[in-house]
């Protein structure tokens, strides 16, 4: 079973809000999911990111496959930086 972390588009219509999830690569963008790792709101100013450290740095050692989206958001929160050094 192949693992990614990516979004989950919540909210109304143009108004984004993304849950940070891990799911099956195989299932839809909103559809079954894994686990909750966080959220980013980015029609909030400035724009929201909430990740929760721990549960992302072992999903990836795990194997969890980042989307390009997430890779970059975790680079912003400085979680990232910290998988790299260890």
């Amino acid at each position: 079973m192949a693992v990614k972390m990516r979004l989950k588009r919540m909210g109304a219509k143009k108004q984004p809000f993304y849950r940070i999830v891990v799911s099956d690569s195989r299932s839809p963008r909103d559809g079954r999911f894994i686990e909750e790792v966080g959220y980013y709101n980015p029609t909030a100013d400035p724009a929201v990111l909430n990740i929760d450290e721990e549960k992302a740095i072992d999903w990836i050692k795990k194997g969890a496959r980042p989307s390009n989206t997430v890779k970059n958001l975790l680079k912003k929160a400085g979680i990232y930086q910290k998988m790299q050094e260890q």
